[in-house]
């Protein structure tokens, strides 16, 4: 499939990449546009993620870009941003699936695992044999993570026994291994897992009655008595600060799974007004109307804008929390308002399924939230700036 720039990116972000990287953007975009995106409103409506675009995903290589032992061919972090980015834009519930696996799982072994763990587990990952989960958030702690965790790790001779609980965890419904955090009663620091789902003490229930991200198979995850060996302890993971490494990773990600979700309904509303006629004319022959569409449009470049530098930065080794925080915040801020003024483009249909900006507009809400909301990472940016924390 030839290669075309979304019409979405004003600018032409997207010829930043290599020829290769571009080959690879047109094959995803052929299976997503064709083999995904007329599955996914029925899956979203009954809350159930599509089980077949799983081994789909994992065949074109999706999963564990970035990584020595995975990938298959050098790549840029602009260019695994808009993998993110052609994802949203097709469902964020599909991105969503893929920023666990390989954001947040493949992430956590690749940043805070030992070369033996990394060898063990990645290949697995990236392939589809075995697929994971990460959970940090807990009912009681979220934004305050680095010192509210609950889940206890205790030292038993060469094993480790976790008892706790962790909600809002993704694919946990489903997968083979949860990437657990807990905190050590030894020395009160925060340290990673390699769980197996199959250990006796671990239980996943699905969270019932989500009205955003529905697809996402999202789990309270309870841990009575967890007995992991040494050898599963991420070997890299001492501290929260170690934490934090993936999820700096990973927040970039999501700024630019936020972009693909801004595109997504974007192009919904412009291909909706460009097709419904009313006082006689085309939507999109009015002028509130292309306002509404221009506005979108300069939210979602200057989003690519910011992302494009920012993942620039990580490949230069430059970047730091604050950027990617910045991040995060802008861009989901910019599709909140986008998602927004789409729907309301659509009038009465915006409300409904069949036009997919509902869906767009509903899944945004998650996206605002989920790793670091919009009030923290703003808040990582002004300890930045100023020289103060303020988080408290």
């Amino acid at each position: 499939m030839a290669f075309e720039t979304l019409a979405s990116d004003f600018y032409g972000y997207e010829k930043l990449l290599t020829d290769r990287e571009k080959d690879f953007i047109a094959v995803l975009r052929e299976y997503l546009e064709n083999d995904v995106k007329p599955i996914v409103n029925e899956h979203w409506e009954r809350a159930e993620f599509p089980p077949a675009v799983i081994p789909g995903l994992h065949s074109r290589g999706v999963i564990g870009l970035g990584w020595d032992e995975t990938k298959a061919f050098e790549n840029s972090a602009v260019f695994r941003g808009w993998v993110a980015l052609e994802l949203g834009r097709v469902d964020a519930s599909v991105s969503t699936y893929v920023g666990v696996q390989n954001g947040l799982v493949v992430g956590a072994l690749g940043v805070t695992g030992s070369a033996e763990q990394r060898a063990e587990w990645l290949p697995k990952l990236a392939s589809g044999e075995v697929l994971g989960a990460f959970a940090l958030t807990e009912p009681q702690s979220g934004s305050d993570s680095a010192q509210g965790l609950q889940t206890i790790a205790t030292r038993s001779g060469e094993d480790w026994v976790l008892n706790g609980s962790k909600r809002w965890i993704g694919n946990a419904t489903f997968s083979d291994i949860t990437i657990v955090w807990a905190k050590s009663a030894e020395d009160g620091q925060v340290k990673g897992f390699i769980v197996p789902t199959s250990t006796p003490g671990y239980t996943a229930t699905k969270i019932e009655g989500k009205q955003s991200l529905r697809m996402v198979q999202n789990a309270d995850i309870t841990l009575e008595n967890v007995v992991v060996p040494e050898r599963l302890r991420l070997q890299g993971a001492n501290s929260f600060k170690d934490t934090a490494k993936v999820l700096r990773l990973t927040r970039a990600e999501v700024a630019w799974s936020a972009i693909g979700v801004a595109v997504g309904a974007y192009e919904a509303a412009l291909r909706y007004a460009t097709e419904r006629v009313q006082f006689g004319k085309p939507l999109a022959s009015h002028q509130l109307i292309q306002d509404l569409l221009v506005k979108s449009l300069g939210n979602i470049t200057a989003s690519i804008g910011l992302c494009t530098r920012v993942s620039e930065m990580l490949d230069r080794g430059e970047q730091r929390d604050e950027h990617s925080a910045l991040a995060k915040a802008f861009a989901t801020s910019r599709m909140r308002e986008t998602v927004s003024w789409c729907r309301e483009i659509l009038g009465g249909n915006g409300i409904v399924l069949d036009y997919d900006v509902i869906r767009f507009f509903a899944d945004a809400e998650a996206l605002y939230s989920y790793e670091g909301t919009r009030e923290m990472n703003t808040l990582i940016v002004g300890r930045s700036i100023t020289g103060k924390a303020a988080f408290v």
